[in-house]
Order: structure tokens, then C-alpha cells, then sequence
């Protein structure tokens, strides 16, 4: 049997013609053509004014938070089921995360709990877009406003979704998006932040390099950040853009796969899309309710059928930095730890191995 991925990344020859013109223009570090273009593209792509790119995603969401001028005192109010990389930039700015409970349909923030949330001390909200699924965007959206926080989306897992009509990362003050190895593209690491202020992203720009005045040769005005892309990521990131149609079309298909098997199977649930809307579906997940067995054996069990899987991500305030700032039981995000999975969703695979696993699945918690 061929091998089975779960997110591995989708690299061919157009890459490394990319990676090649790179290297023969010499532009590999952080100065050059490739970057700007990435950034412009990704820009319009997105359907928004600017694009910086960054180091990470991570480094995208610690710079938004810094840019945005949150620090020590301040509250910032982000899902407790979500990577740690939504919460530990928070940590770095010397803010207070405040955790509120998912959705159990679409696995996203509950807009009343984040209402609920907000107080003087309030400072920003980051909406995750969980596994590509966009949030309820209106409804954060007019909190947001009405209480005058601002918005940071975490689309670092979303390239491609859309809500009513709006990609992620047209809304709030600035969205992040990662370029990790196995998200919907990559540039073996990198991020990006999308704005439509102008202002905001020269000013972000020119903290990314160090804030350095570069007409002032090494003159620093400012405390800046090393959280530049290089050249040889944005070509990578060029590359893997011209490929994004098919890599969100094959993702797309994987879902439709797992749903067309396993819909009607008792035990399955699916993440839900909010009407209107369109999830990238960076992984393909599952809710697995079994009478006998846990997720950990069903792990197992497909393991040994030569297929992996991973399980969702652990509640933040599991971990001991974190656990100190559990207020609620959060009762949705603990169920769907317990019971939830991520399926094989790389491009790599084709559409008989997805079937494969769908039908594994079945054979497994029946």
C-alpha cells in the first residue's frame, strides 16, 4: 500500500525551479524581489490592501499584539481549544489570556461566551479559525465594534475559506497566517499579516526589521523585531501559491469523501461550517463517540492499517503555564479532545486512499 499522510507537504518540480531562480539571483536572505511579489499576491489574493510577511505565524500574531500596543494589564480573550501558538504570543506581550468554550457544531469560539468575556481590561479578541473552519465572523464582529476591542483573526490555519462571501483575513484590524510545512501552503516556515491600514502595515514592516532607518544606515528609532521572511521562503511561498486552487479543491474533495462513507454511521460527527460558509479544510476531523473504545485505541487500531491520524488539540489550560488562568469547565472543548481526530488530509494523497481511510474508520468502530 502507498503511503497514507496526514499533512505532509505537496513539493514538486515547480518548486524547485522557484527555489533555483532564487539562488541564482543570489537574493536568499531577507532582501530582494521574491518577497514583495509574495506579498502582493498574497494581498490580492486575500482581497485586502497589504500583506507583511513574517519569520512564523506566530510571529505574525506576537507582532499584531505588540502593533496593536497590548502589554502587561491587558486581557486578550482567544479560545481555550486552538494550537498554543494563538496563546503563548499573548504571554510574550505581558497580557492575561481569557479563554472561552467552543462551539460544538463548528468547533469555533461562542460569540456570547466572548461578550461575556469582555472588560475594561479587555484589549483584543482572536477569533481562530479551527482547522479552516471560519468563525461566526458577524456576530464577532459586531461585538468587536460595539465595544470598541479590536480584532486579530487567526487564519494561520484558513488560507482559502471564506465568510459570507469574505475570505479570512479581510476582517478585524489584522489577521495571521502561517506557512508552516503542513499547512494549505507552505514556505518550510513563514507567516503573513494582513491589513487594510496602511499605516499599520508600514509601521509592521519596518518593525520586522529591526527598526532599523535604513536612511540613517544601522540606525534603530525604535525596539524592532528579526521576524523577516527570506527571499528563499517567498519563492517557495510563489511556487506553492500557483498550486493553492488545486491543493483547496483536493482538500475540499477529502471532505466530501469522508462525509459520503462515514455519513449515517452512528458515533461519527463532523465539524460544521456556518451557512454561507466555506472551510478550506486544512484537516479533514472527526468526532468519534464509541461505546468500548477510546480515541487513543482507535489511534491504535488504525495505525497498525497503516494509517495516521492525530488527535484535536489539547485544551490550553491543560498546560501548567496556563492552567493558573482556568475560569470555566469549558465543557465543549473538553468533549471534542476526548473525542475528537484528525484525518489524513495531504495533498499527497489521492482520492482511493481517503476512501481507504473512510472505510478503515468504519471497520474500526463498528
Amino acid at each position: 500500500m502507498d503511503t497514507i499522510f496526514l499533512d505532509a507537504p505537496n513539493l514538486g518540480e515547480l518548486e524547485k525551479q522557484y527555489l533555483l531562480k532564487c539562488v541564482d539571483s543570489t537574493f536568499v536572505s531577507t532582501a530582494g524581489p521574491f518577497i514583495p511579489e509574495f506579498e502582493e499576491k498574497f494581498a490580492k489574493y486575500v482581497g485586502i490592501k497589504r500583506a507583511v510577511s513574517t519569520q512564523s505565524g506566530t510571529a505574525a500574531i506576537h507582532l499584531s499584539l505588540s502593533e496593536l500596543g497590548v502589554g502587561p494589564g491587558d486581557e486578550v480573550i482567544v479560545p481555550v481549544i486552538t494550537f498554543i501558538a494563538s496563546v503563548n504570543p499573548i504571554v510574550y506581550v505581558g497580557a492575561t489570556p481569557v479563554f472561552v468554550d467552543i462551539d460544538r457544531s463548528s468547533w469555533n469560539m461562542i460569540p456570547e461566551q466572548v461578550e461575556k468575556a469582555i472588560t475594561k481590561k479587555t484589549k483584543a479578541i482572536i477569533p481562530v479559525h479551527i482547522y479552516g473552519n471560519p468563525c461566526d465572523m458577524d456576530a464577532l464582529t459586531e461585538i468587536s465594534e460595539r465595544y470598541g476591542v479590536p480584532m486579530i483573526e487567526d487564519a494561520t490555519e484558513s488560507l482559502g475559506a471564506s465568510f459570507h462571501g469574505r475570505m479570512t483575513g479581510t476582517f478585524g484590524s489584522m489577521a495571521c497566517f502561517s506557512f508552516n510545512g503542513n499547512k494549505v501552503i507552505t514556505t518550510g516556515g513563514g507567516g503573513m499579516i494582513t491589513t487594510n491600514d496602511e499605516k499599520l502595515a508600514d509601521h509592521m514592516k519596518f518593525l520586522v526589521n529591526q527598526a532599523r532607518d535604513e536612511s540613517k544606515g544601522y540606525y534603530h528609532p525604535e525596539i524592532g523585531f528579526n521576524y523577516r521572511m527570506t527571499n528563499l521562503e517567498a519563492s517557495l511561498g510563489l511556487a506553492q501559491f500557483e498550486r493553492l486552487p488545486d491543493f483547496l479543491q483536493k482538500k475540499r474533495r477529502y471532505m466530501e469523501i469522508y462525509r459520503e462513507i462515514l455519513r449515517g454511521i452512528k458515533g461519527i460527527e463532523f465539524q460544521e461550517e456556518y451557512p454561507d460558509s466555506i472551510s478550506s479544510w486544512w484537516l479533514s476531523s472527526v468526532k468519534i463517540n464509541h461505546p468500548t473504545k477510546d480515541i487513543p485505541q482507535i489511534q491504535k487500531e488504525l495505525k497498525e492499517k497503516g494509517i495516521p491520524t492525530r488527535r484535536i488539540f489539547v485544551p490550553i489550560t491543560e498546560f501548567p503555564p496556563y492552567e493558573k488562568y482556568r475560569k470555566e469547565e469549558y465543557p465543549n472543548s473538553y468533549e471534542l479532545y476526548e473525542k475528537g481526530l484528525n484525518l489524513p488530509s495531504s495533498t499527497l494523497n489521492s482520492e482511493k486512499q481517503v476512501e481507504l481511510v473512510a472505510r478503515s474508520i468504519m471497520e474500526v468502530i463498528r
